[in-house]
């Protein structure tokens, strides 16, 4: 951290008793840190990886988690208003879907760790399925300053 830059970030910490604003998934300098499109691979593994990459997966800091969904189209409303109820949000289609079918992100943020990815892993995978879907995989974005 430069001098300047820790200043700064002291004086943040001392007048907001640490806390960070929440990280906006509008923000235009997210950059993906981590990301998985192979079932085989663990949750730990990517994150590992990401941690190892450039642009650097930072552990404490909050992440955009995205899940990649390929629904038929009259299942994207419901899947939608499922997760929604565990905070996710739609986002616009990051890959083409296949088979004929929609393909859409499913998005929320949060803090990012093994154990809680593979949880949200499994459950996309199984609300996909049960739609007559695909959960094709998963990343997480962060800023490209934190992730440096």
């Amino acid at each position: 951290m430069s001098g300047v830059t820790g200043i700064w970030e002291r004086l943040r910490q001392a007048l907001t008793g640490g806390r960070r604003p929440p990280l906006d998934p509008a923000r235009t300098d997210l950059v993906v840190v981590v990301s998985s499109f192979d079932d085989a691979e663990s949750c730990s593994g990517a994150l590992e990886r990401g941690a190892a990459t450039t642009p650097r997966w930072v552990e404490s800091d909050e992440a955009v988690l995205r899940h990649h969904l390929e629904l038929p189209a009259d299942a994207v409303d419901r899947a939608v208003e499922l997760a929604g109820q565990d905070g996710y949000v739609k986002g616009a289609p990051v890959h083409p879907p296949t088979n004929g079918r929609t393909g859409f992100v499913l998005q929320r943020v949060q803090i990012l760790d093994a154990m809680h990815c593979a949880q949200e892993k499994s459950r996309m995978a199984g609300l996909a399925q049960r739609l007559g879907g695909t959960a094709t995989g998963w990343d997480a974005l962060q800023p490209h300053s934190a992730a440096d």
